[in-house]
């Protein structure tokens, strides 16, 4: 397991045609409008460049869909080093967002086949990137009262169930796990508790989770079902993205946590 004391505040930003937005995950499908509680024409560079001003490390990009190649590049560039880069990621494209200044490249649908995990394609993307600059998506969804990752936006069960012996097996192909509660990502309704306690007791490596968290309250239960061992990523729920959750508190709370490497530029009146 890690060996974290104290939970962390990882940020985020989701693009979808280039602009910057919050939207409900399990909305995510071809041909249909996603629901979407929050789009900007800010730019997303401006996101990460505050990322960085507050010293918050570990955060991600995800491009949700086709379009956002410019925007992304753009983040990652406002903060070298300090943000992951997922969606759409193959052996053929992730040495380019590295180069780019990610820190890590975020891998779900491509290491699947038919909804199961494909071995060979994992393996290339570790030769190709390396496993040390590698994150792992297990986002899921509950089915049965398991849960199994999806693929395919979200929309696609796999026969990949989260379970400890699935995180200790992937463990050495990866640095950290991502995982998205889907069925509450964008409902700003509460968490998943029992994904959350599951990844705290048993994963071997840095975890992130995300998906229905909306106060401060929540992030408290977070890093005690976690057992400190989670970190955990806001979207929808912050006032940066339209939410009622104050950023500025978030930041707080991050320092309360971490004071020698939190930043302490956030103010209340910062807003996008």
């Amino acid at each position: 397991m890690a060996d974290a004391a104290a939970a962390r505040f990882r940020p985020c930003i989701d693009l979808r045609g280039g602009r910057v937005v919050q939207i409900v995950g399990g909305s995510l499908a071809d041909g249909v409008e996603p629901t979407t509680n929050f789009t900007t024409d800010a730019n997303a560079a401006e996101f990460a460049a505050r990322y960085r001003a507050d010293d918050l490390p570990g955060g991600h990009v995800i491009a949700l869909g086709p379009g956002n190649e410019a925007a992304a590049r753009q983040a990652l560039q406002a903060y070298p080093g300090g943000m992951q880069m997922g969606g759409g990621i193959t052996p053929e494209t992730a040495r380019g967002y590295l180069d780019a200044g990610a820190s890590h490249v975020i891998v779900t649908s491509y290491v699947f086949v038919d909804g199961a995990l494909d071995e060979q394609r994992l393996a290339a993307l570790v030769r190709s990137v390396g496993r040390e600059r590698l994150v792992l998506d297990l986002s899921c969804r509950r089915r049965g009262g398991d849960y199994w990752v999806v693929c395919d936006r979200w929309q696609r069960y796999t026969t990949l169930q989260v379970t400890d012996s699935t995180l200790r097996r992937l463990a050495d192909a990866c640095a950290e796990f991502l995982v998205h509660g889907v069925d509450v990502e964008g409902l700003r309704a509460g968490f998943e508790t029992p994904l959350v306690a599951l990844l705290g007791e048993h994963s071997p490596l840095p975890v992130t989770y995300a998906g229905g968290l909306r106060s401060l309250t929540d992030l408290d239960e977070v890093e005690r079902l976690g057992g400190g061992r989670v970190d955990a990523s806001i979207g929808s729920a912050l006032d940066l993205f339209g939410g009622g959750l104050s950023y500025a508190a978030v930041c707080a709370w991050h320092r309360s946590r971490h004071p020698a490497t939190a930043g302490t530029r956030s103010d209340a009146s910062w807003k996008i």
